[in-house]
């Protein structure tokens, strides 16, 4: 197995190592500077194995730097080489290892060995068109992390109050008006808790029922009478017994993991908030119009601390997705969304576009100008996203905070056609008084 290319013998690295990643073991495919001669080995995942195969290198090539090409960029075996000096990291995106694959290999045939080959390949032969991976400082990192996995526990917060008002609506689903309007709150875990069926609730005396209303402050008097009222006419959905046992079953599984869940997605947010607040570059983003404590860190996280990561605000667009791909093929053109891309990055910029809407005048007017050129309202919002990340490319390079009032100046001086939708809107209360 080779590529008919001629290796450079000025390459600055010892040798080009390919990884194939797996869960136990890792196929691995290594050239020597110079040499066209593909060595295959095998890799157990094990902090002694690893530690083993980089003492080898560094003994063989007495120190010199090693290209490795893995095919991820997060996961134990990435964040085993990452801390090694001897080592250079070259994440490969899977699609373009696949597209580097199948220019030599038609048949699509592939597997671990042949996978770390054309890893190692692509590395030693095109390493200067690729970019290393070069990590950002431990704050930086550890916040990009955290507000990741916070918005995975708020996910699965999603699914779960979604799981809790299925299972309600099977056999009790008054309590989705009485248990207040918030499912993940405290106030609907203990009257689930305390009044699983409605049953339950019937036998219950209706001064306790309102005691527990006034205990949980969740409305006032008279939204507290209208459910005492309701609860005495209710009538159950169905009597089956076994609808009722399964179902009671099910909410008390399903309000027990939403208690449990509600103080890690606070404790993440505790952190969140002292690593944000003691990074330097959070003035950069903490008054974001729109931003708030959720957003302003993700979107610090999304550009890191290093100001070499990206040399254009279009690298930002592309990187994240945000920008659209054009593919042209003779008269035909076609635009679509860029599907390769961290889905997480895109979508903090999407959500900070939405909600600037109501906090800055010309992303509300932008965010119009793109609905009446009939845009739906998501390729709107990724519009008014692809114009934020310039100005917060500038401001991020710049190390300025972002300014409203200069943004808008600068608009009214280029004569920029927002500045008409926005003095529009402004002058409607005045004419409607």
């Amino acid at each position: 197995m080779s590529a008919n290319h001629t290796t450079e013998e000025t390459a600055p690295f010892a040798a080009f190592a390919g990884i194939d990643w797996a869960d136990q073991q890792h196929a691995v495919c290594l050239y020597a500077a110079g040499s066209d001669r593909a060595e295959h080995s095998t890799l157990e995942h094990t902090p002694e194995a690893l530690a083993a195969w980089i003492g080898r290198l560094r003994e063989r090539f007495g120190g010199r730097p090693v290209a490795v090409a893995v095919e991820q960029r997060r996961g134990a075996l990435l964040h085993a080489l990452m801390g090694q000096p001897l080592l250079v990291l070259y994440p490969i995106h899977s699609t373009v290892l696949g597209k580097y694959r199948g220019a030599f290999v038609p048949s699509g045939a592939k597997d671990d060995r042949g996978d770390a080959f054309w890893a190692a390949d692509l590395l030693r032969h095109h390493h200067a068109q690729l970019r290393a991976w070069k990590p950002d400082d431990t704050a930086t990192r550890t916040l990009a992390r955290l507000v990741e996995d916070r918005r995975q526990a708020v996910n699965l917060r999603t699914r779960l109050v979604q799981k809790l008002t299925a299972a309600l609506k099977e056999y009790y689903p008054q309590a989705l008006g009485w248990a207040g309007h918030q499912l993940s709150a405290p106030l609907a875990w203990d009257f689930l808790e305390r009044w699983p069926t409605l049953a339950a609730l019937k036998q219950e005396p209706i001064e306790a029922v309102r005691e527990f209303y006034r205990r949980h402050h969740g409305s006032n008097r008279e939204v507290i009478e209208a459910r005492c009222e309701q609860i005495a006419q209710a009538q159950a959905l169905t009597s089956d017994a076994a609808v009722v046992e399964a179902g009671t079953l099910k909410v008390a599984m399903l309000v027990g993991q939403l208690r449990a869940l509600a103080p890690a997605i606070a404790r993440y947010e505790e952190r969140i908030a002292e690593l944000f607040g003691c990074h330097a570059d959070a003035k950069l983003f903490a008054h974001l119009p729109g931003a708030g404590p959720a957003l302003a860190p993700r979107l610090l996280a999304a550009f890191g601390g290093d100001r070499e990561r990206f040399a254009t605000a279009a690298e930002v667009q592309c990187f994240s997705g945000v920008a659209p791909v054009t593919v042209r093929s003779g008269q035909g053109q076609w635009v679509h969304w860029r599907w390769a891309c961290p889905k997480f990055l895109r979508q903090s910029f999407v959500e900070f576009a939405e909600q600037s809407l109501s906090r800055s005048s010309w992303a509300a007017a932008c965010y119009e100008q793109q609905r009446a050129k009939g845009k739906s309202h998501p390729a709107a919002l990724r519009a008014l996203a692809f114009k934020w990340i310039r100005i917060l490319f500038r401001c991020w390079r710049d190390r300025q905070p972002y300014d409203e009032s200069v943004y808008l100046a600068a608009l009214q001086r280029r004569g920029s056609p927002l500045m008409a939708r926005i003095n529009s809107a402004a002058a409607v209360p005045a004419t409607a008084a």
